[in-house]
């Protein structure tokens, strides 16, 4: 015979499943149909985090507004945003050459989904006029300013290399643009290498381009993303790379537009901010074969020097699956 309290058990025992389960959702968020929570893997509607640096092609797609739909996060050089991809709060940045080589020996996991038309005269050696410097061989013994890890660091390596010298020929003093410009300003370093737009604030009367990176580097814009938005949001990542190829192409056609658009966001000069684009953007571009080796060539020439450990391997970090969308 079934005791009262048997039967009451076993009539009741869904019911207490049921709350069993209602607790599991609220202390973990995970559904009891087995859905997993809002936030994770394919069911993860939330709004892609995008990390961008200053005067940098993203820079037009938010100040267009192009994409209302992500999350905006600025960072001063690319080491910075790549350190954000590390920790997981973007899934998507935009950095210059060197950048993605430092944070692959870091083993900072992220791939290389889209890259831009070179871009070498958006970078250079600055001196002042009065200095008598004319070229980069005459720096021999003096201090070079520079962001360290930044798309400057290999050109750098590149002007080394072209004028006979070496890392030992120099001073190297990293200081971010923040710190750079008044360093150079004042006087206490001889030379700064630096990028738009930094660059072309700093064109000021009494300065001089020494030198910039055509013949020596590419300089192109990378588009990194992280693994789980790679494979968690292709869709996003698409529609988004998608936006950012138009808003490019708009500028290019535009540039007076552009200037008049990009300038209240970088809170700089019109003039200035339309000097600096003219030379400085370019239409985006698929990642290939070519720009694996490209990428790579740079890793090897930090090893080299033992700038970064070794082995790195770059090249494996190139992702071609949304290049239809930057053919």
């Amino acid at each position: 015979m079934r005791t009262p309290g048997t039967v009451f058990s076993r009539r009741h025992r869904p019911v207490t499943a049921l709350l069993i389960a209602l607790a599991l959702v609220a202390a973990t968020g995970v559904s009891a149909c087995g859905g997993g929570s809002a936030n994770a893997g394919d069911g993860d509607t939330g709004p892609l985090r995008i990390g961008y640096q200053r005067f940098g092609g993203l820079s037009l797609v938010k100040a267009r507004n192009a994409a209302p739909d992500v999350e905006w996060a600025l960072f001063e050089s690319g080491p910075a945003l790549t350190e954000a991809l590390k920790a997981g709060s973007i899934d998507i940045g935009q950095v210059g050459e060197a950048p993605p080589v430092f944070a692959a020996a870091g083993k900072i996991p992220f791939s290389v989904i889209g890259t831009s038309a070179p871009v070498p005269q958006g970078e250079a050696v600055l001196v002042k006029d009065a200095s008598g410097y004319r070229s980069f061989a005459d720096l021999r013994g003096k201090t070079v300013a520079l962001n360290k890890g930044s798309n400057v660091h290999w050109l750098l390596v590149r002007l080394l290399e072209a004028n006979k010298m070496t890392l030992d020929d120099i001073n190297v003093k990293y200081l971010k643009p923040a710190e750079g410009r008044p360093a150079f300003d004042n006087g206490q370093v001889d030379a700064w290498i630096i990028w738009d737009p930094y660059f072309a604030l700093a064109e000021q009367p009494g300065v001089r381009v020494l030198a910039d990176a055509t013949g020596l580097a590419s300089n192109r814009e990378y588009v990194l993303a992280s693994p789980d938005a790679v494979r968690d949001r292709p869709d996003d990542i698409r529609a988004f790379l998608r936006t950012y190829r138009t808003v490019t192409d708009w500028g290019i056609a535009n540039p007076d537009e552009r200037a008049r658009t990009l300038a209240p966001e970088l809170k700089i000069a019109e003039d200035v901010t339309g000097r600096a684009l003219l030379r400085s953007a370019k239409p985006l571009a698929p990642v290939t074969p070519a720009i694996g080796d490209e990428l790579q060539a740079i890793a090897d020439g930090f090893v080299a020097l033992k700038l970064i450990p070794g082995p790195v391997d770059i090249r494996g970090r190139v992702d071609d699956r949304f290049n239809e969308v930057l053919q």
